[in-house]
Order: C-alpha cells, then sequence, then structure tokens
C-alpha cells in the first residue's frame, strides 16, 4: 500500500503542506521584513488596486523563495549530508516565515471589493496555514515549539520490549512495528508491540492541550471560529456544510465496508478463535496495521480459493530484461497515448530513478514541480516489481498534473483541493489492468474477468477498509478544535469515534491517562488528514468517468476498463487538470466528470462482483458489531 504521506512535492503545494505542521516561525505584528511582506500598514483603507498589488508581489516572492527551497530540498533528498539539510532548512525557514506573514497581511484586504481571481488568491494565501501562530510573539514561539516536541518526540519514539538480557536489549522504532504489524501471525507478539507503540505518546498529550488551546486562538484571529474551522474552509464551502458532505459521502460507501467488515472478522476468528468476537468490533491489533487504517497485510488470511490472476507481472518484467528507464517510459506512454506530450527532456537529465551506489538518498517515491514551470522530476528508486509498475504510473500522474497547471498565475498552480492531486496519481493507477498489459505486449491474453475476486478483495482491502479510518481522524480533531471534545475525554471519544466508523476496538482496555490519537503521526505533527478520505472518494470517481468517455465496451466490468489510448478520455483530464486551482473544485470536478458533487458510488460500481461475493460468503454470519447504531 501506498503511505499516507506527501507524495508530490513543489516549490508552492508542499511548503504550504509543511507550514505549521512542521516547525512555525513566530510572528510578530509588524512585517518580518521589507523583501518578506510588502503590506505594510498605510493610513487609508486599501483598495482593490492595493489588492491586486500585494497578491502580484506575494506571488512573486514567494515563487522565488519556494523555488530556492525546493532545489536545496532536492539536493538534501538525493545527496543526504549535514551540510545539505542545514541549508535545506534555512531555505525552507525563509520559505516559511514570507508565508506565515503574507498569510497575516491577507486578512487586511477583509471586505474590500476586489475580482473573483484576486478574492480567490487572498483566500489561497490565508488559507495556506495549516496552523496560525498567535499574534503574541511568546505565545508563537511557545506552539512553534508545541508542535515541534511533539513531531520529534514521535519521531524518536521506540518501544523496548522488557526481559530482554542485559546488554542485549532491542528497542523497536515504528519502522520495526510496522514490519512485525504486518507480518506476525503470533496474537501475543501483535498485542505487544501494539501496547509498545501506544505508550509512546501519552508524554505528549498535556503538550497536545495546549497546541489545540494556541492553534485556535491564531484561527481565531484569523477570523475562524476555530482551527478546525479552518482547515475545513479550504473547500470552496462554509466549514460546516463540508463537514455534511464528507458524511454523505461515507453514508454512500459504508453498505459496503459492512460487508467487507463482516467478511474479515469471521475470517480471522477462524485464525485467532475468541480473540475476534463472532459479532462485535475487530481488535485493533489483529488487522495488519498499528493503526488499523487499512488492512491489506491480512489478505493471506481472508484470501478466497483460487484466486490467481494467471500472471505474474513481476517476472514478466524481470523476464523481458526490463529497466528502471523503460519502467518510466511506459508510465510517459501510458500519458502521450492520451494526447500529453512527452516528459521534457530536463526530466531525464535530472531525475533520480534508481538508487545510487556512492551516496544515502531518500528512496521513497515522489513526485517534483521545481520551478513550478517545465522543470518536473521523479525521485524513486526502482525495483523492477509488479508494484514499482504501479507506482511510476501514480508518479507520473502528478507530475503530468503538475505540467498542466504550470501556465496558471502562481497562487493557482495546485490541485483543485488537497483531495485532487493524489486522486489523479491513484485514477492513473486504476487503468493498469490485464488489458492494458495486453496492449503493451507484456501479456499475450487478458485473464477471465470471473477470476478476479481476489484481486478486487485485495484491492478493498487498502482502499475502502481506509475509508472510515480517513473520515474519523479529523472529525475527531475538529470537534477538538471546537471543545466538543473536552481535554478529559481525548482518548474515551477517540475510541468511540473508532468503534462507531470502523467497528474497531482496542484489544487492551484503554483511559484517559492513554492518548492514542497521538499515535499516529498526523496527529502528532498537526498534518490534516481529509485530503486522504477525499482522494480515496475521487479517484474512483475520476475512472468511472473516464472510462465512460473511453467507451469501455458494454459488460466490462469498471475493475477491467482502462483508458489507455483514448483521445475523448485524455482531453477531459487535460482540461481537469489544466485549470489546476484556478476555480473551485465543483468546477474542477464537472471538467471531468460533469458532476458537481463528489459521488462515492463509483467505489461502489468498481467493487460491485466482490460485494455480491461478499455478501454470499457472509451468509450466516452476523453483519455490523451490534454496540453501535450501524445497521
Amino acid at each position: 500500500m501506498r503511505s499516507r504521506n506527501i507524495v508530490h512535492a513543489s516549490a508552492w503545494a508542499s511548503l504550504l503542506m509543511l507550514i505549521g505542521s512542521i516547525r512555525l516561525p513566530a510572528i510578530e505584528e509588524k512585517p518580518l521584513s521589507q523583501d518578506a511582506s510588502t503590506a505594510t500598514p498605510t493610513a487609508s483603507a486599501p483598495t482593490a488596486a492595493d489588492a491586486q498589488k500585494f497578491v502580484d508581489e506575494a506571488s512573486g516572492r514567494l515563487l522565488q523563495l519556494g523555488v530556492e527551497a525546493s532545489r536545496a530540498e532536492w539536493v538534501k533528498s538525493t545527496y543526504i549530508t549535514d551540510d545539505t539539510e542545514i541549508l535545506a532548512a534555512h531555505a525552507d525557514q525563509k520559505a516559511l516565515d514570507a508565508n506565515v506573514q503574507y498569510a497575516k497581511d491577507a486578512t487586511r484586504f477583509d471586505g474590500v471589493n476586489v475580482s473573483p481571481g484576486v478574492g480567490r488568491e487572498l483566500k489561497i494565501l490565508k488559507l495556506a496555514l495549516t496552523t496560525a501562530t498567535p499574534s503574541d510573539p511568546k505565545e508563537g514561539e511557545e506552539l512553534t515549539r508545541l508542535i515541534t516536541s511533539m513531531e520529534g518526540a514521535y519521531g524518536k519514539g521506540k518501544y523496548c520490549p522488557p526481559g530482554q538480557p542485559a546488554g542485549q536489549e532491542k528497542c523497536l522504532d515504528i519502522e520495526d512495528i510496522t514490519r512485525i504489524m504486518a507480518s506476525s501471525r503470533d496474537p501475543d507478539q501483535l498485542l505487544d508491540v501494539w501496547r509498545g507503540w501506544h505508550a509512546v505518546s501519552p508524554p505528549y498529550r498535556k503538550d497536545f492541550v495546549r497546541y489545540v488551546e494556541l492553534a485556535n486562538k491564531g484561527a481565531r484571529q484569523l477570523g475562524f471560529a476555530d482551527n478546525g474551522a479552518m482547515w475545513r474552509s479550504g473547500y470552496d464551502m462554509p466549514p460546516d456544510d463540508f463537514a455534511r458532505e464528507v458524511d454523505r459521502l461515507w453514508d454512500q460507501v459504508r453498505p459496503l465496508y459492512l460487508s467487507l467488515h463482516a467478511y474479515v472478522r469471521w475470517k480471522l476468528r477462524e485464525k485467532y478463535g475468541d480473540r475476534v468476537p463472532a459479532s462485535g468490533p475487530i481488535p485493533a491489533d489483529l488487522l495488519g496495521n498499528i493503526w488499523a487504517q487499512s488492512w491489506e497485510n491480512v489478505y493471506p488470511l481472508v484470501e478466497p480459493p483460487a484466486s490467481s490472476r494467471g500472471y505474474d507481472l513481476t517476472q514478466i518484467l524481470k523476464n523481458r530484461h526490463t529497466d528502471y528507464t523503460q519502467m518510466v517510459r511506459y508510465g510517459e506512454g501510458f500519458f502521450t497515448s492520451l494526447g500529453f506530450p512527452p516528459l521534457p527532456e530536463t526530466f531525464w537529465q535530472r531525475s533520480m530513478l534508481t538508487k545510487p551506489a556512492d551516496r544515502d538518498v531518500v528512496c521513497h517515491a515522489s513526485a517534483w514541480h521545481i520551478d513550478l514551470d517545465q522543470d518536473v522530476r521523479l525521485k524513486m528508486c526502482i525495483d523492477i516489481t509488479a508494484e514499482d509498475f504501479n507506482t511510476v504510473h501514480h508518479e507520473l500522474g502528478h507530475n503530468y498534473y503538475q505540467l498542466a497547471y504550470s501556465h496558471q498565475p502562481v497562487l493557482f498552480r495546485d490541485g483543485a483541493n488537497d483531495g485532487f492531486h493524489e486522486a489523479i496519481g491513484d485514477t492513473i493507477a486504476l487503468s493498469i489492468t490485464p488489458e492494458y498489459l495486453v496492449k503493451l505486449g507484456l501479456l499475450d491474453k487478458a485473464p477471465d474477468a470471473s477470476g478476479d475476486i481476489g484481486l478486487l478483495l485485495a484491492k478493498a482491502l487498502e482502499k475502502v477498509s481506509f475509508l472510515p479510518f480517513g473520515l474519523m481522524i479529523d472529525k475527531w480533531r475538529w470537534q477538538v478544535f471546537s471543545g466538543e471534545i473536552p481535554p478529559d475525554k481525548y482518548n474515551q471519544t477517540w475510541w468511540a469515534m473508532r468503534l462507531k466508523y470502523q467497528g474497531v476496538a482496542p484489544p487492551v482496555a484503554r483511559s484517559e491517562a492513554d492518548f492514542d490519537p497521538g499515535a499516529k503521526y498526523h496527529v502528532a505533527a498537526n498534518v490534516p488528514y481529509m485530503r486522504y478520505f477525499l482522494a480515496d472518494i475521487l479517484q474512483f470517481q475520476f475512472h468511472r468517468s473516464l472510462a465512460q468517455a473511453a467507451g469501455c465496451p458494454a459488460g466490462t466490468p469498471l475493475h477491467r476498463c482502462s483508458i489507455y489510448g483514448n483521445a475523448e478520455a485524455g482531453k477531459r483530464l487535460r482540461a481537469m487538470l489544466a485549470m489546476g486551482k484556478s476555480e473551485p473544485w465543483p468546477d474542477a470536478l464537472e471538467a471531468m466528470t460533469g458532476q458537481r458533487q463528489m459521488d462515492a458510488t463509483a467505489i461502489l460500481d468498481y467493487f460491485a462482483p466482490l460485494k455480491k461475493w461478499l455478501d454470499q460468503q457472509n451468509q450466516g454470519h452476523p453483519v455490523g458489531w451490534g454496540t453501535m447504531n450501524n445497521e
């Protein structure tokens, strides 16, 4: 499964995502410096012309600083040394200081009658902040310190199992625990490491309480009800309307999740016995993931009989002596078949496609937009595997999105909302079907679709199982920021919401001495999470629409449709990508799908054969978990 983390990087988008989520500079009432802010106070009320001048100058300055920071970050990621880390941190800090100051200064133009374009640019500047530091310098410094401290404590977190021989102690970090959770079938070991990791976060529970207080104060100074309302304001609708919108989407897909949950529960009960209740929630330590956020690692325990797809793409690629450049050429060819231009020559000159032998690098795959123009790059240590074949297509989806909107004004060079970019990459990956592989000459003949239940189940364990977690993690934080969940009920309500949405329960009793939300990186590091829920919804909606535009043959299951080589699908895709963030996201959605609402029924269409199969398998087994209203 792809990690739920930043997977595209640019001089603009990635830096804005970092603001407030890693290290916020303290903000003073006065501008940081003349070159970091041009909106110095004047005696007269600001005018529309002043607003236009402000966004023009802000765009130019942020572009300059963003490109400098992006280049420094690229070097840091591809040449890891103490010096490159220091240089990147310095460049990042300059860009972040300016971003925060411009966000504050943009509020000067609240109420000024400006053009729609300028109004949107001002809004983007204000909403770029993940957290706005209070204007009081001491409180700003405190909030910065709290966020940095919580993220640092999470990153340094380790579990040291007791009872080890003296001098031979081995402590487990999050990567070690992740591997154990994914591969172990020993329930005692799984419970042990689950408890061990969840002991990392209680020490910074008190810091989190204070962080909430200060983050809310900063958001209110920008005119928002609280920090959660500020997060929800970035979706071109009133914050409360957005909250209702995600609930509507969840209600659409919930029946499929209930069927999947019921099937996985009784299959795990076959393996683990009474540790898994027949009709209650599934223990969180038995789902193959430290947070039980996705379940693909338990596939071997729930795999249907005779589920082989009939081919091994990894072996096919290796038999053909495919190299890493050809892997990327396959991805480029997907886009050129839709009418997109070839990748710029600089992409091939400047990308990092394999792990260098002479230095340390960050191998995690990511797509970069260095100059917000034509300098796009892929950073990846490609292995010749089916997984990396999919990943290349996914990452190039980001690169082609970046190229498509590079003509837009600087502040519009981003996805239509924060779920769109990730959704585009996954939409492309959904077109990697057996039929597509036949067209590439990698398969002689596509296997019959009747044997696809295993493939659909594996994808559902990744995508469908994630949806309620992707929803509830920010719903919990929204209620924390609003005060609906007070500090003395943080943990209680966390598990109540996980029960309500996921049908998942802690494997051992929990109390308010614990701080289980903080055992998730995005909570400790102040990173919003709703983008991942939206991306999982949007990618299937995009795929269905593009498959229809491509004239997928009648009777072909949606999961077997590929848009490869179809000009009409390419035309729709290019039209949406070119809009960037210049218009509200419903306009971008309409340009591709003809719909102005996000629609989770595409997930039901995609997994329709699986849903029918699951319901057959679940006959005689309870569905739901009884203790909550989940009928």
